[in-house]
């Protein structure tokens, strides 16, 4: 296949394989826990990941999800697990050891945060920095000589806060660190860490890679000297892998993110229009918006599509908050993101993970999960809501 195609003609055709024997056109699901071993004399490593002896070592769905991954964001391989954070471990464990320092977005994903809160630090012993990777400054000031790895998540989650990936990575690299970047608020599409200078990506593919909210997974991508390293360790070892279902699921969904990220980034810019317009809204943060306050770095990365992602707060109290979600018809109350319809949940005041965001959301707010509708429906509904609980 040609390297110079669009990006909506490589997520169609990028890992295609020929069925050879009865002529599919779609991939077969490869149902199989493990595979005829040569008796030809090759040999045969029985923990490799480069052949087909056992399904946790490799499988023809996971190959074919991988490389349409790769193709779509530049990487050299990729390796694919069983969640997001099974992703995320295989990272933190494969390039952490004991007595080693990382720097750590603050405000990200909560399993992230946990890891590298409590676990990392009390189980292996690793020193970590949690800080605002939107401030370089503080990144570059916070480096150690024994610092291995920076991850920066961006956009943050829940705040889209956009890190300067470039600077960032220069950063590491000078002070022979790693760079890995969670993009999933982004999805491959929108932002290409990899082509920004970060060693690795990730992605929970359970949010816009699926798209469709019916399959958990999560990938690595980069280049091969590290994926390798990810697969015999976290894959091969571990034992987090991705089921072949759940692989044909993942791909199914692929084929339409370029089509579907266009859509989420124009529903989500009118809606974020509306949101900053409307009397009864505190405040509203989106990348594609000029009020966001990295937005030039969303310009510069994100390729003119923001994603899906809104965090926004009303106002009123608690009860009208409350009733605000109750009212919504068209708009379901409902963690996760990136999938076909518009999900919305609220981090009241009360929550542990406000003092980590910035001063405008630690009295709560909304992280608004833009879907494929039509945004004048969206925006309907959150009108009526909003009047139904009285704040408009």
């Amino acid at each position: 296949m040609g390297k110079n195609l669009h990006t909506t003609t490589t997520a169609v055709h990028a890992g295609s394989r020929k069925d050879d024997v009865f002529g599919a056109i779609n991939e077969p699901i490869y149902l199989t826990s493990n595979y005829r071993i040569p008796t030809d004399g090759t040999p045969v490593d029985w923990s490799g990941i480069h052949s087909n002896i056992y399904q946790r070592n490799r499988n023809p769905n996971q190959m074919v999800l991988q490389e349409k991954l790769c193709a779509l964001a530049g990487a050299d391989d990729a390796a694919v697990f069983a969640s997001g954070v099974a992703a995320l471990a295989s990272v933190f464990t494969t390039f952490l050891n004991t007595g080693d320092h990382a720097i750590v977005s603050e405000v990200c994903y909560s399993a992230t945060n946990l890891l590298f809160r409590e676990y990392l630090p009390k189980k292996y012993n690793i020193e970590v920095t949690l800080l605002d990777t939107t401030d370089t400054e503080a990144v570059r000031k916070a480096m150690r000589p024994n610092t291995k790895l920076l991850h920066i998540e961006t956009p943050g989650n829940p705040t889209t806060g956009i890190s300067d990936i470039d600077a960032i990575a220069e950063i590491a690299h000078q002070n022979g660190a790693l760079l890995s970047v969670d993009a999933t608020f982004a999805s491959p599409i929108t932002i290409r860490p990899l082509t920004h200078g970060a060693d690795l990506e990730i992605h929970s593919m359970t949010k816009y890679i699926n798209g469709h909210g019916d399959a958990l997974g999560g990938c690595v991508m980069g280049k091969t000297e590290f994926i390798d390293q990810i697969k015999e360790l976290a894959m091969v070892n571990y034992g987090g892998i991705l089921s072949p279902f759940a692989a044909w699921l993942i791909t199914r969904g692929l084929i339409t993110l370029p089509l579907r990220m266009a859509q989420h980034s124009k529903v989500a810019l009118a809606v974020a229009e509306y949101l900053e317009k409307c009397p009864a809204v505190r405040f509203v943060w989106y990348p594609g918006l000029k009020s966001h306050p990295q937005h030039d770095r969303a310009v510069q990365y994100m390729h003119g599509m923001y994603s899906g992602m809104i965090s926004f707060d009303i106002k009123g109290d608690e009860k009208q908050h409350e009733k605000f979600l109750d009212s919504l018809h068209l708009i379901t109350h409902a963690v996760s993101l990136g999938d076909v319809e518009s999900l919305i949940v609220y981090y009241d005041k009360n929550s542990d993970k406000l003092p980590h965001y910035p001063a405008i959301y630690r009295e709560g707010f909304f992280r608004f999960s833009i879907g494929l509708e039509d945004e004048n429906d969206i925006i309907a509904d959150l009108e009526q809501a909003m009047k139904t609980c009285g704040v408009l």
